[in-house]
């Protein structure tokens, strides 16, 4: 019985090793042209407890986001953020976009953004810089993915490397 008793923490330990959680710091953003609209359609996906404990951080809000309490100035303190941290550039210039909102999907909040009024045929490049998340984790990434009619590019942006572009 010694004996087993012994051996418990070999068979065990292995089965714990497995068990601890490694924390993955990501966000995956799109970026796709709109010809209809004529605009640049932009959607991130950003988990949503990296960004509420973003908001409590640089913000002091705390904002519960896809719960029943949340905080009537999340979308104001997200676009905030956004305009701070993520910028959009076409031909070598930064562009406004418009902060359309945010919904839920299971643990991740999506946020949407729209460069209205871009000109195809005037446009040579478009680069994005993602500096979200960076600020607060080290190990983030921020995967982005740019189509524009048949060209495509995409890139892991980090704190050190924080810009891709796409040349047409």
């Amino acid at each position: 019985m010694r004996m087993i008793v012994r051996f418990i923490p070999l068979f065990v330990l292995p089965l714990l090793a497995f068990s601890i959680v490694h924390k993955f710091y990501v966000s995956v953003t799109n970026v796709n042209y709109s010809e209809k609209d004529q605009a640049l359609q932009i959607t991130s996906r950003v988990f949503i407890d990296d960004l509420d404990r973003l908001l409590m951080a640089r913000y002091d809000l705390e904002a519960k986001l896809a719960s029943e309490e949340e905080n009537k100035m999340a979308n104001a303190y997200i676009e905030k953020y956004l305009r701070s941290k993520f910028v959009v550039s076409v031909n070598g210039s930064p562009v406004e976009y418009d902060f359309i909102g945010k919904k839920y999907d299971a643990d991740v909040v999506v946020l949407y953004l729209e460069v209205p009024k871009v000109d195809l045929n005037k446009t040579q490049s478009v680069q994005i810089e993602n500096e979200m998340l960076t600020d607060l984790f080290d190990d983030q990434q921020n995967v982005v993915h740019i189509k524009i009619k048949d060209t495509k590019k995409s890139f892991v942006l980090i704190k050190s490397h924080p810009k891709g572009m796409l040349n047409l």
